[in-house]
């Protein structure tokens, strides 16, 4: 018997065998390919600072990422929901590669790969870049760190919405669309991962749809702007129909976002628009989740990296792209030190002033209340629970009772102005709200050097229709920041050489 056992042709030892492969080396085999087909959590990273602030993630695609081939179908399967074509008709910028061609994603979406599939989703650029042209047949010029006065926000999320609820959001109409795009994905993807991502993603992105329906019944926002604590509401599972009607259409400009350290040092200033936070970390850690991050998920390592880069970033000169008349400016220099450097700093690149960073009592400033409403004392209280356990857990949030007082660097790459966005040019602000446009178009990127804003009095221009800005709707009120402390008494030659001053920051 023992002799029989050892010889080599034993049937026993040759079942062995198999049996060891059957349950032992084929399920490891198996194990480690999908291990490597549908594990690994690694983003696209970039060796430039710029190019990362611009493409580099911040976590939101873990659990909001849009697989990236559904993604690129989709303006393709839905093109009835969007105003023009692709996602360039939202406001998003496509960058050319160094061969000519477009990027593939647009400026302000991030790149990661995550349980087996590439995913993309928005990252802080999304709001924080945009375009500037010298004239309308010029060729744009990207900015980094300005508002995102082309990106229609609402826009883009009820598109998303809308395609998701449409019938053609199915593996039968986006997996062949996907295929003519060039996609060329092999069996596993075509059959499988990607049926299950679609029906995942519609699912998921009509769960948000139910939460975020107050947006559909909300006033256009208009491209530049975002009703950004309404929307955080929505995380904590505000009844948002029964909430204060005053509480809601509060849209407010995307802000600009250089130079950052002197937001912090030597003192901290009041941040966003109603002063509603003094720590520059964690007002990223709240904007971050704008980007579809989580506690559990957000990428600390590389939301430092943005952040070690804003604290000197620094906004292009308007001499870069215009002229400005010296003697003029320097007649308007002192206008400015009396008038307003005690509240927003002694120049574009010197934040000292009394009352720089400080929040202004509505009853003073006078400018629309809705945006200091919808950021009521119990969402501050509930936004003390986020990071709740984490070492960086939000302790800085509080109500407030006005505007802050800001910095004016890089001035004239805010237009509109006010924290609303309700007035188009610096020398439209200089006067009485009486007489300043009751109306007007954003979302040109071509400036006007002379009154100092975007371009605002054509209703379209190269195919592209502008939004049109009714300052008598709720949320979009043009007055405050007036009367002899505010220069809107000042003579049209001081007012002049104001202007011709601010150019300098």
């Amino acid at each position: 018997m023992t002799d029989n056992f050892k010889r080599a042709d034993n049937p026993w030892k040759r079942r062995f065998l198999i049996l060891f492969i059957i349950t032992i080396v084929i399920p490891v085999l198996i194990a480690v390919w999908l291990f490597n087909r549908f594990g690994g959590d690694v983003p696209v990273d970039y060796d430039s600072p710029t190019e990362h602030f611009k493409y580099g993630s911040t976590g939101g695609e873990h659990e909001m990422g849009f697989p990236y081939w559904i993604w690129r179908a989709l303006p393709e399967v839905c093109p009835q929901y969007l105003p023009g074509k692709g996602y360039q008709s939202l406001g998003m910028i496509y960058e050319k590669n160094p061969d000519g061609s477009e990027r593939d994603v647009p400026v302000g979406t991030s790149k990661r790969r995550f349980q087996g599939i590439d995913r993309v989703f928005l990252n802080c650029a999304v709001c924080h870049v945009s375009t500037v042209r010298t004239a309308i047949d010029q060729p744009p010029a990207l900015v980094l760190g300005m508002p995102a006065a082309t990106f229609n926000i609402k826009g883009f999320e009820e598109f998303l919405f809308r395609c998701a609820a449409d019938p053609k959001f199915s593996k039968e109409y986006v997996v062949p669309e996907i295929q003519r795009q060039g996609a060329d994905l092999d069996l596993l993807d075509r059959y499988l991962v990607y049926p299950v991502a679609i029906a995942i993603m519609r699912d998921r992105v009509l769960a948000l749809a139910g939460r975020f329906d107050w947006v559909f019944k909300q006033r256009e926002w208009g491209p530049g702007r975002v009703d950004t604590f309404n929307s955080a509401k929505v995380i904590f599972n505000f009844p948002m129909a029964h909430l204060d009607p005053k509480e809601l259409d509060a849209p407010a400009d995307f802000p600009s976002i250089w130079r950052q350290r002197q937001r912090k040092e030597p003192k901290e200033m009041q941040l966003h628009w109603d002063g509603n936070n003094t720590t520059v970390e964690e007002r990223n850690k709240s904007a971050a989740f704008g980007t579809g991050t989580t506690p559990p998920t957000i990428d600390l390592a590389r939301i430092k990296r943005v952040e070690d880069w804003l604290l000197d970033a620094k906004p292009p000169s308007f001499k870069d792209f215009f002229s400005i008349d010296a003697q003029l400016a320097a007649t308007g220099a002192p206008i400015y030190q009396e008038y307003c450097a005690a509240c927003h700093g002694a120049s574009g690149s010197n934040f000292t002033g009394e009352y720089v960073g400080q929040v202004v009592p509505l009853e003073k400033i006078g400018t629309d209340r809705r945006r200091l409403d919808s950021y009521t004392y119990t969402l501050a209280v509930n936004q003390a629970t986020l990071y709740a356990g984490y070492p960086w857990r939000f302790t800085h949030f509080q109500k407030t009772h006005g505007y802050a007082n800001m910095p004016l660097d890089g001035l004239w790459l805010r237009a509109p102005y006010l924290h609303n966005g309700a007035v188009p040019s610096l020398r439209d602000l200089l006067e009485p709200a009486a007489t300043r446009p009751k109306d007007f178009y954003r979302g040109n990127d071509v400036f006007d050097p002379v009154k100092v804003g975007f371009v605002s009095d054509v209703p379209e221009a190269n195919g592209k229709k502008f939004f049109h800005f009714d300052t008598a709707q709720a949320g979009n009120g043009n007055a405050g920041h007036e009367g002899k402390a505010y220069g809107t008494e000042l003579s049209d030659a001081e007012k002049t050489a104001l202007v011709e001053f601010l150019k300098t920051f």
